[in-house]
């Protein structure tokens, strides 16, 4: 039985005189007949609370005085809680029984009451009342669940993820199979580098339903596998977007002079994939292509959120919209080709493409995998991301970009002055960068750099400050390797100007698998940063490979992990061994290639030529 009595919370002040006439505790009168005439004059709960707690010998005798005066109050229950600890502290069961039943009551949500009442009735022998007052502590199994799962959600959403990763957990504990709390689980656990993140440690939950359930987001850092990619999203598609049973566009497509281009987006905002497609949107051309952005974007009032929308010829927001009704919209419209740039990510409307508003949809940027909704027809990518052999592993099917596939703004950003002892770091040591997520570093990679480190002992290793549960875990992996603390410095965020800026400080940067950097290896190469990557199987493990074949730095192109390690090894320690292309001349290698927006929107205008329906 708990052991601590309730101090007095929101109560109301003790009225004057009632703890002592002349100045506190210490002048409190000794004999209980003046205890009692106290607590006679006084109704409120908390004073008698506090007045208990400094009399521990008079406490029990005190508590029943108060009762029998003022046990009709709604706040009562205090003092009869406190009554049930005194009574067990005193072996007095029957005494403390009745007492923690009259508070839980008077208060029906203290489950300690509800506890305190049932472990006093099974220390009497009354097994049913203890039984019956511990159903009342609990709520039903199918509450709990959902409390802990909402409380996990709620937590994550606040950062808190070791408090959020223990609620859901509590809830998986209850019912092991659900699929949307192992999702949210596995990643909470990827952004703590909490590995393995499919141990949960749930009895009855295996590691192979985990990975199946990890979610769309999280199997791209957990699965090189394709196949495996598109397996785990077609789950959480099955489960949760369900088919409305109609398809609104005309299968044969429509008679327009213009292509009628419409893009589907919940970050027209500050987001990633704004700052890459800004001048796609601008530079697409006017007299073969209307587009049109359907957008449930924040309001942010950013720059950047200002340039999209601006670049569209006509700007429609849909947050106020359902699925049904933006995708009517879309259909009235008479959208030739329809760009979903979400895919599978937070924020994303896989509802409206289940309508089939278009009668040509396509799946590009926002998510780099499968995404298998039937009703979309192309994923867009280029030939090395999704070679020809693996284009049976993806849905929908592969449309392949002349080039590389990414979209880069060719706009020469304004860059602060930034320096390595501005930001902390040695003016002569090699200093490895990562600035990804955390949770797209896995266990074998960072096992790599720590082996990578002992190879290369003057070397720096410069992260980003993600998460405070990854800086800790990934700072005590470190250590445990037998690696000195300071050469692991983690930066703190910054805004997008200082971050580019920033990134020209390094010498290499080191590349996640299977899960790649995206827009910010291309960053690092228009900073003149060298990437060195992993190519995998997977479209998410070959974003790397595909920005450096289209800068020319194929030797930064590993093949399997111990090449990946000898070659970023050698780099380090041998400066003969390092890419010739860097700095000034890799930076403008980037703008004659990635960053040249009007080649790239050719090549992206081909490709979606290429699939027009015209009747």
């Amino acid at each position: 039985m708990p052991q601590t009595a309730f101090p007095p919370s929101g109560g109301p002040t003790p009225p004057a005189g009632f703890l002592s006439g002349n100045g506190g505790a210490k002048d409190l009168p000794p004999d209980l007949d003046t205890l009692t005439r106290q607590a006679a004059a006084c109704g409120d709960a908390a004073a008698v609370v506090e007045l208990a707690a400094r009399t521990p010998e008079a406490a029990a005798r005190l508590y029943r005085i108060w009762l029998e005066l003022n046990g009709a109050r709604p706040d009562a229950w205090a003092a009869w809680f406190n009554l049930s600890v005194l009574l067990n502290a005193a072996d007095d069961l029957a005494g403390a029984y009745e007492a923690a039943a009259q508070a839980h009551r008077i208060k029906p949500d203290l489950w300690q009451a509800a506890l305190a009442a049932g472990q006093a009735a099974e220390a009497l022998g009354d097994r049913a009342a203890a039984i019956a007052f511990l159903r009342q502590a609990l709520p039903p199994a199918e509450g709990r669940v959902a409390l802990h799962k909402q409380l996990g959600r709620m937590l994550e959403l606040d950062k808190r993820l070791d408090a959020s990763a223990e609620e859901l957990r509590a809830s998986l504990l209850i019912d092991p199979h659900q699929p949307d709390v192992i999702q949210h689980l596995v990643h909470t656990r990827q952004k703590m580098a909490a590995w393995p993140v499919t141990d949960l440690r749930v009895p009855g939950l295996t590691a192979a339903e985990a990975e199946l359930w990890c979610g769309p987001l999280a199997t791209l850092a957990l699965h090189d596998d394709p196949a495996m990619q598109r397996r785990v999203a077609a789950d959480w598609i099955a489960r949760n977007v369900p088919d409305p049973g109609q398809r609104l566009a005309p299968a044969a497509g429509y008679r327009h002079d213009r292509v009628r281009l419409g893009y589907l987006s919940s970050d027209f905002c500050r987001h990633a994939m704004s700052y890459l497609i800004a001048e796609l949107l601008e530079r697409h051309d006017r007299d073969r292509f209307e587009i049109t952005g359907y957008c449930d974007s924040p309001e942010d009032g950013s720059d950047i959120r200002a340039r999209i929308l601006a670049a569209l010829d006509r700007h429609v927001p849909i947050g106020a919209l359902g699925d049904e009704e933006a995708a009517r919209r879309i259909r009235a419209d008479e959208i030739d080709i329809l760009i979903d740039l979400n895919g599978l990510t937070s924020g994303g409307r896989p509802g409206i493409l289940r309508w089939k508003p278009a009668p040509v949809q396509a799946t590009y940027l926002g998510y780099i995998g499968s995404v298998p909704l039937p009703e979309l027809d192309w994923l867009l990518c280029d030939a090395i991301t999704v070679p020809e052999a693996e284009t049976t592993s993806y849905a929908p099917a592969p449309l392949r970009i002349e080039g590389c596939y990414q979209a880069n703004d060719g706009r020469a950003p304004e860059l602060p002055e930034v320096s390595r002892a501005s930001e902390g770091l040695s003016e002569d040591r090699f200093v490895f960068v990562c600035v990804s997520h955390h949770y797209k570093i896995t266990a074998p990679v960072f096992a790599a750099w720590c082996r990578i480190a002992a190879a290369a002992p003057e070397a720096l290793f410069w992260l980003i400050d993600d998460t405070p549960e990854s800086v800790a875990a990934l700072s005590e992996r470190w250590q445990a390797a037998g690696l000195a603390p300071d050469r692991l410095i983690f930066a703190p965020r910054v805004d997008p100007a200082r971050y580019r800026a920033r990134l020209a400080l390094g010498d290499l940067f080191l590349d996640t698998t299977p899960y790649n950097a995206g827009t910010i290896a291309s960053d690092a190469l228009r900073m003149g940063l060298p990437v060195l990557t992993l190519a995998g199987r997977s479209f998410s493990a070959r974003m790397g490979a595909s920005l450096l074949t289209a800068v020319g730095l194929t030797e930064c192109i590993a093949t399997d992990p111990e090449d990946y390690l000898r070659r970023a090894v050698a780099m380090a320690t041998d400066p003969s061994r390092r890419p010739g292309l860097r700095g000034p001349a890799l930076a403008a290698r980037w703008r004659a290639t990635l960053g040249d927006g009007a080649a790239f929107t050719r090549r992206f205008e081909a490709a979606l030529i290429s699939v027009l329906k015209r009747p």
